[in-house]
């Protein structure tokens, strides 16, 4: 069904291969076009998604051989990046980046647009625009300084320098840095933990601290109280009160 990447959904955890491991998994646009259709499809019927790559990388960003003629890079952002992106931090459940390897210019930023970056000890992070005279993209300028801090984010922009799994961890870029024996074990555990929790719950979880950027705090107080009041009104809020009282392990059953 694919040609450019694989999709399986087991345990109820969607996972996207990108799979062009012959050229480090550059983004071509006709596997843009393809993660598009997995991530929205992935959103209808598991209840967690993993993004990684097939290969000794995850991905070294866009394909820059996958053109007749010169790039239209403000077309192709708008009409080919930008619906990708939004479906990973849109979708209706959790995300995780599971990185091992290089991630570089877009392909750093493809893995920052999940929830959750999940890399293994020797995966890196190459933000390499300037590398070929441009700027960062595929939401590159909007999630390191939030990240990181300007300062951090600056410097790692301008010098195009390889941030190590670990610093990036210690920085706060991604979540979790772990030894590369343990990685595949390790973000699969972690897939399958948020498989089994409370989805809605999740679904909460994204829209509030997304939101919080742009809302003052009594604007955040009000949608915190109306996503709990929402999730309060949830067979998984009653299930988790009885699991807690019964002294036993929740079964959540989401949406």
């Amino acid at each position: 069904m694919y040609q450019t990447i694989s999709y399986q959904v087991e345990a109820a955890v969607a996972v996207i291969t990108l799979n062009r491991p012959e050229v480090m998994n550059a983004l071509s646009s006709l596997l843009r076009a393809e993660m598009l259709a997995a991530v929205l499809r992935a959103g209808a019927e598991a209840r967690v998604l993993v993004i990684t790559g097939a290969g000794r990388a995850f991905c070294s960003g866009q394909d820059l051989g996958d053109a007749s003629g010169p790039l239209d890079l403000e077309r192709v952002l708008n009409e080919e990046y930008v619906p990708v992106l939004k479906a990973i931090t849109d979708c209706p459940i959790p995300t995780i980046s599971a990185v091992q390897g290089a991630a570089a210019g877009a392909g750093a930023n493809l893995a920052l647009a999940a929830d959750v970056v999940i890399a293994c000890e020797s995966a890196s992070f190459i933000q390499a625009f300037t590398r070929i005279g441009l700027v960062p993209d595929a939401g590159g300028s909007y999630w390191l300084p939030r990240q990181i801090g300007l300062a951090r984010a600056m410097g790692a922009v301008l010098f195009a320098d390889k941030i190590s799994a670990r610093q990036a961890a210690d920085w706060g870029m991604i979540y979790e840095c772990v030894p590369d024996q343990e990685f595949s074990a390790h973000w699969q555990a972690r897939a399958l933990s948020l498989a089994n929790g409370p989805t809605l719950a999740y679904r909460g979880v994204k829209t509030a601290l997304r939101a919080s950027f742009g809302n003052d705090l009594d604007q955040q107080l009000a949608l915190e109280a109306q996503l709990q009041g929402a999730c309060g009104a949830t067979e998984d809020f009653r299930e988790g009160v009885a699991a807690f009282l019964e002294k036993r392990a929740a079964k959540f059953r989401g949406a």
